[in-house]
C-alpha cells in the first residue's frame, strides 16, 4: 500500500500546498482518500488527471471536498467521452452538497458520481478493507482505518480528541494526523487537535509511525507543534508535505 500526499494544508490552501488529499495505491487500485481544495492540481501531477478508481471523502467542508466539484468537468466533459461512474463514499448529503456548488441551479452529479453513505462500520473498497467512525467536529465526520496486506493506515480526518480516533489508529502501523492548533493556548473547543494531543494519540494507540498533517502555516508554528509531538509520543515524526510518497 502506498500513500502519496497531494495536498496538506489545514483549512485553506496554504502558500506551499493544496488541502487534504491523499492517494493510496495498491493492486492498481486508486483511493482518493479526501479531495480538497486546489488538490485536483496535485493529482495530476502525481498520478493523473483519470488515475482515480473510487474516492472517499471524510466530510463536507470544503477544504476536504470542494475539488469533488471542479473534477465533474473532467469526468463529464472528457473529448474522449464521459468516464465511467465513480464510486464516492460521503456522508449523507454530499450529492446535494457537491451539485449545488457545481452550479447554480444544482444539476445532479449522478451521471458523475455513485455515492455511497458512510457511516460507522467496515466495508471494502476495491481491494482495500475500510473501517470509519464518527469523530469530533462540527459537522459529521469520519475517522478513517485502512487496512490491505497486513499493514494499516490509520487517518484522522478533522477532529478534536475523542475515543473513536483512538480505537481506529490501534496498533496501526502508520497514523496520519491532523494537528490544526498550538498547544498551551485557549482553542475553540471540539474542532481539532494540537501537535500534543495527535502525539497522546499515537501513544495510547500504540502506532507505528505519526505522520502530522492539516497544519495552518498561517496560525501554528511548524517547529513547535513537532515539539509537542515529540514530547507525547516517542516514535517516529514527521510533517508531511505535497508529493510525500510513503510505501507500507
Amino acid at each position: 500500500m502506498r500513500l502519496t500526499v497531494l495536498g496538506c494544508a489545514g483549512s485553506f490552501p496554504g502558500p506551499e500546498s493544496a488541502c487534504s488529499a491523499y492517494l493510496l495505491e495498491a493492486q492498481g487500485f486508486r483511493l482518493l482518500l479526501d479531495f480538497g481544495s486546489g488538490s485536483l492540481s496535485a493529482l495530476q501531477r502525481y498520478a493523473g488527471l483519470d488515475a482515480v478508481d473510487a474516492i472517499l471523502l471524510t466530510h463536507l467542508h470544503c477544504d476536504h471536498m470542494s475539488d469533488a466539484c471542479d473534477y465533474v468537468v473532467v469526468r463529464r466533459y472528457n473529448p474522449q467521452g464521459p468516464l465511467p461512474k465513480l464510486p464516492v463514499y460521503a456522508p449523507l448529503g454530499a450529492a446535494e452538497r457537491i451539485a449545488a456548488a457545481y452550479s447554480p441551479d444544482a444539476e445532479p452529479v449522478d451521471d458523475v458520481y455513485n455515492f455511497f453513505r458512510l457511516e460507522p462500520g467496515t466495508f471494502p473498497i476495491g481491494p482495500f478493507t475500510v473501517t470509519v467512525d464518527r469523530v469530533n467536529h462540527p459537522i459529521e465526520t469520519y475517522g478513517v482505518r485502512i487496512e490491505q496486506g497486513g499493514r494499516v493506515l490509520a487517518y484522522s480526518a478533522d477532529t478534536a480528541p475523542c475515543d473513536a480516533l483512538l480505537r481506529l489508529a490501534q496498533g496501526a502501523d502508520v497514523f496520519l494526523c491532523e494537528a490544526s492548533y498550538l498547544d498551551g493556548v485557549d482553542n475553540p473547543p471540539d474542532i481539532h487537535l494540537t501537535g500534543g494531543e495527535a502525539g497522546e494519540a499515537a501513544t495510547k494507540a500504540d502506532v507505528g509511525r505519526l505522520l502530522l498533517t492539516h497544519l495552518v502555516p498561517a496560525w501554528v508554528s511548524e517547529a513547535s507543534t513537532v515539539d509537542a509531538a515529540v514530547a507525547a509520543y516517542a516514535g517516529p515524526v514527521e510533517v508531511v508535505r505535497p508529493g510525500s510518497r510513503y510505501d507500507l
